[in-house]
């Protein structure tokens, strides 16, 4: 049974251990959005050992590209893009540390175990719902990349953003236990 609890981004770590697949999360704090461009530079900084744009340790992602805000708002539309793209740079960022990912459909078999590895957690946000998510979020600062446009690494505060575990650090996995779940009931 899934249970809905509010937890702030800092402290994803520690409850990592807790959290179930189907587990409703209000995430409160500092996140940094991250796509195939960025993370596609943030690994080359990893290989020549450069200094990144936010430390990976403890941080959480949210694969998404906001449109620029509105007069009064913090941000513009920003709902989860595509997990799967980011998988081929996932492995890498979770064992460096990252604590959390958050976006919208199922992970690899090889994200998956590092989830487990590194008792990291990935949310995934509903789709289609992007201006009704920017309501959650109360500050956006472009920290790097800004020739990336909407896909730029932005520093965003969440308040009460809510998500729902999709892989959690025990190896479950929504989308095949879900899909089982569902062929059973027949």
């Amino acid at each position: 049974m899934s249970t809905e609890i509010k937890i702030a981004t800092e402290e994803i770590k520690k409850h990592a251990g807790t959290l179930k697949i189907g587990d409703k999360v209000l995430l409160t704090g500092y996140v940094y959005t991250s796509r195939d461009a960025a993370h596609k530079r943030i690994n080359e900084m990893l290989d020549k050992g450069e200094k990144l744009p936010y430390e990976l340790e403890g941080a959480v992602i949210y694969y998404a590209g906001p449109t620029p805000a509105k007069p009064g708002q913090a941000i513009g539309s920003c709902g989860p893009t595509t997990s799967g793209r980011m998988d081929k740079f996932a492995p890498r960022f979770l064992d460096l540390g990252l604590a959390a990912m958050i976006g919208k459909g199922e992970r690899n078999q090889e994200v998956r175990e590092a989830i487990v590895r590194n008792k990291a957690v990935y949310f995934c946000a509903v789709g289609g719902a992007g201006a009704l998510a920017s309501k959650c979020i109360k500050s956006c600062e472009v920290i790097a990349f800004e020739d990336l446009g909407c896909e730029s690494v932005k520093r965003l505060y969440f308040e009460d953003f809510p998500v729902v575990v999709c892989n959690d650090c025990d190896g479950g996995d929504i989308f095949s236990q879900g899909r089982s779940k569902y062929c059973s009931a027949e």
